[in-house]
Order: structure tokens, then sequence, then C-alpha cells
């Protein structure tokens, strides 16, 4: 619902966050607001307003009108704002203790008001610090299986279905993810950004005609099956969480694609986490990659059998090609984002936070080495346990050279 239409879109600031609250009515006349500015990302203006009165909060997230990582030269739709908060509410109906709820948004302005979630904590900065969060992989497999078969052609009729992929065209950031995940990262390209001494296992990549083609393959794959409504941009930076509770964040990247891909991409997150860990910790980063895929294909195998628009679903042997597809697509994205977070535009703070400059280029080359690996051999790799022999055998490796 847009809240005050008549607005042109500015940008907000910490004071103007305060007074749109006010205006919103979001918290009592007697309120005493402050405001944070919160974001960390590439893209947006996060603003937590909290009441000192009583620790109450709201977040207004402001979408820009250009890529803030690059500035005003890059510029981007402001489409996204509402793309993001039509997919937290359509993923809300079937996964809405996963989702953070939505109080308000202004397309004019681009804005999202939606739950506070500042007793949480960012996944990505959490496992850095080596804490476990037991709930992450059950809730993020649950949450993969309720959105992505509810949003599909098992769950819905062919009219809804096709009338959503038409409302979650999202053009702009998916060129985004085209070019920054599945092309820039494989050729020489200007907005690669890697150290100098990964130059050889770089060009290794460029050089690699099967392992372009695969990656050609994958890239046809997003570009072209319209499975699901997908998050886009499922990483350990898009989850909060706590010992007791998970919520995903920032679906501005939402369009209808293949249902590997959110698979693959939280998988890759927690593969990173896998590289940079040792002994005990490395196990339970294990634990999280295999119950993230056996939660969610587990329910969504079961929720197969239920479908009522698939009339093959009770054919022997479809169901068990449906999710042998999705995990080895899951396992080629998976790929792709571990070479793309390692030497494209947009790295991750796992790798780019090792202070000791030869363990970080190491862990860097194992990591590409890893999605290389995963991207060719996708479709021979039979279980995700055999995922979690293939990260030891590398790990192997590259202590060798050590």
């Amino acid at each position: 619902m847009a809240v005050v239409a008549t607005k042109q879109y500015q940008s907000l600031t910490q004071e103007s966050a305060i007074s749109l609250a006010s205006e919103l009515s979001l918290f009592p006349d007697e309120a005493k607001l402050t405001c944070e500015e919160i974001g960390d990302g590439n893209l947006n203006y996060v603003f937590l307003i909290t009441d000192q009165m009583n620790g109450s909060g709201v977040i207004i997230k402001q979408a820009l009108p250009y890529a803030k990582v690059i500035g005003e030269s890059w510029p981007l739709t402001l489409k996204r704002a509402k793309i993001e908060a039509s997919a937290l509410k359509k993923h809300g109906e079937y996964a809405a203790d996963l989702v953070p709820k939505v109080y308000e948004t202004d397309e004019n302005l681009a804005i999202t008001v939606m739950e506070d979630l500042s007793h949480l904590t960012i996944v990505r900065e959490g496992l850095i610090k080596g804490e476990s969060y037991p709930k992450l992989s059950t809730d993020i497999g649950n949450y993969l299986a309720l959105t992505l078969y509810h949003t599909s052609d098992f769950a819905l009729h062919p009219f809804e279905k096709k009338a959503l992929v038409i409302e979650f065209s999202n053009p702009e950031l998916c060129k985004i993810t085209e070019d920054l995940i599945f092309t820039d990262p494989f050729f020489d390209h200007e907005t690669n950004d890697f150290e100098p001494a990964l130059q050889v296992e770089v060009e290794k990549i460029w050089n690699n005609k099967l392992l372009k083609l695969e990656v050609a393959k994958l890239k046809r794959s997003f570009l072209t099956e319209a499975e699901a409504l997908l998050h886009g941009d499922l990483h350990t930076g898009s989850v909060f969480a706590s010992e007791e509770e998970t919520k995903v964040i920032d679906p501005e990247f939402a369009f209808y694609g293949p249902i590997g891909f959110d698979i693959g991409l939280f998988l890759a997150n927690l593969i990173v986490q896998s590289i940079t860990r040792e002994g005990k910790q490395r196990d339970v980063i294990h634990g999280h990659i295999r119950n993230t895929w056996t939660t969610f294909s587990s329910k969504f195998a079961g929720f197969l059998e239920l479908s009522e628009f698939d009339s093959f679903k009770d054919i022997e042997g479809y169901n068990a090609f449906l999710l042998e597809k999705i995990f080895h697509d899951s396992l080629g994205f998976a790929g792709c984002e571990l070479i793309r977070r390692t030497i494209g535009l947009a790295h991750v703070k796992d790798l780019d936070s090792i202070e000791n400059e030869k363990k970080r280029i190491l862990l860097k080359k194992q990591t590409l080495k890893t999605g290389e690996r995963l991207i060719v051999s996708r479709q021979e790799i039979d279980s995700i346990d055999a995922v979690i022999e293939l990260l030891g055998e590398i790990k192997y490796e590259y202590s060798i050279i050590d």
C-alpha cells in the first residue's frame, strides 16, 4: 500500500527518516525517536528507527537510483523496492516465521518499512566470528522448500503462476546477476577485481573452454527456466539469525528462475566458510551444508507428492528426476557464485578480511578450484555427502601446496 503517494523521490537522511516514521504513525505521539544508518550492502540505505522510551523499532529501507558500491555512474531502477516488498509478502504467505513483516511501502520514495531485526545478527558476520546458529540450515532448508514449491507450477494454477511471472519481471537486476555471476568473471572484464597473485589461476579460468561451456549452460538455465519465485540473492549476508530464530531479508533480486539458483547461492556461501575454517568448526559448517540440502529435498519431495497441477506426479522416477536436476543445478550455480565472489566485482568478507596475505591467497585459490569442480563435475556428483568429500579432497590438495 502506498503511504505518501504525492511525494517525489528523494534520498532519506537520518532526520527525514525519523520524520517519515512519525508521519506514518508507526510510534506513539510521545515517542523519542533516534535513527541509525545500518546498511552495509551495495545498493540501498537501511535506517533503524528506535523509540528510546521502550526500545521498540522499525527498519526503513530505501532503494537508491544507483549502485552505492559504484556511484551514480551505475544507475539502477527504483522498481526493485516494490519487487522486494512484494517478494517478502509473497514468501511470507508460505514461510511467515522466516521473513520480516512488512508494515508499509511507498513506491514513489522506493521505501519498505519492516520489522526490526536488530536483535539478530547478520549470519555472515556471525559465522566469521565462529558462531554456528544451530537452527540455520533447518530453517533455510524449510524456507527454500516452502517458497520455491508454493510459487511453482507444482502448486499454482498455470494462469496464477504466469501472472506472477509478469509481476516479478525484474530485468535490470537480473542483468546484474547475468553479468556479475555468469559472464564477467569468466572473461577479462573491467569489473573483475582480484589480487595479482591470483593472475595465473584467473587466466586458467578464462582459457578453460570446458568450464566456460558449462557456465554457458547454467546461464542459459538462469535466463530461460521460470520455475519458481526466487529470492535471487540468497547468501549469508541476506539472513539474520540467533540461536532460536532465522529471518531471510533483501529479496530485491527476486524473479522467476530455476529452483536450484537460490539453493546454490546459499550452499556456496556456506562452502566459503568451510574453506576458511578448520577442525570442529569446519565440521559444523559441513553439517549445515548437508542439512540445508536434506531438509529442502525431503520437504520438497513431500510437497511434490501432493501437487494438484502435475499430472505426472505418480509416475515412477519422475519426482526423483526433478530432485536430481535441482541438485545438479544447485551445484553448478554454487560453483559460479564461488568464482565470482573471489575474482568478480562483489567479494565476501569471509575471504577478503583474512589479513595474512599468503593464507588469503591460498584460500582464494582453493575457492576458485572448488567452484570450477562443482561446475564441471556437477552431473557426476550424486549426493550432498559427495560434495562434503570433494571439499575435503580440495582442502587436502591445497594444504599440500602450502
